[in-house]
């Protein structure tokens, strides 16, 4: 078994999922599609297709059971390991790793935004979250 999944397949695979999520698309990239999906052809999110990392962990999940697969009737089978694989030990056994990318909710800060015209106070959103005001306020960040 390969230790990685390789860029000419995942290439591959980035463009099939494309197609599935939009048929007329030219877009090689599900990132690229997300955006344009998104963006421009305002698809609900559950309507778009995976980031790039979440589906190159979704393939390795699958790599790992088709090899596992291909090797049921080997007597003493050499199996990699999953956390290898797109999985994680955690107390209650293996669980799947949907992304390595950052929870959206705590990389998004910067879009918090307040509607403070003048001077933001105790009930300015920005404040409330610990952050600063930003060119999506009302207040422009001026305060």
């Amino acid at each position: 078994m390969p230790s990685d999944v390789s860029e000419e397949s995942m290439s591959l695979l980035q463009r099939f999922v494309v197609l599935m999520y939009d048929r007329t698309s030219d877009t090689m990239e599900v990132n690229d599609a997300r955006k344009q999906l998104f963006a421009h052809k305002s698809r609900a999110l559950e309507n778009i297709p995976p980031t790039q990392t979440a589906l190159q962990q979704h393939i390795k999940r699958a790599s790992l059971k088709g090899n596992c697969w291909n090797q049921t009737l080997v007597l003493n089978p050499e199996l990699p390991i999953p956390s290898d694989w797109g999985w994680t030990k955690e107390a209650s056994g293996w669980q799947p790793l949907w992304t390595t990318l950052p929870e959206a909710s705590k990389s998004c800060h910067e879009l918090i935004h307040c509607g403070c015209k003048k001077g933001c106070t105790g009930r300015c959103k920005c404040t409330k979250a610990a952050l600063k005001c930003t060119a999506l306020c009302a207040c422009s960040g001026d305060c």
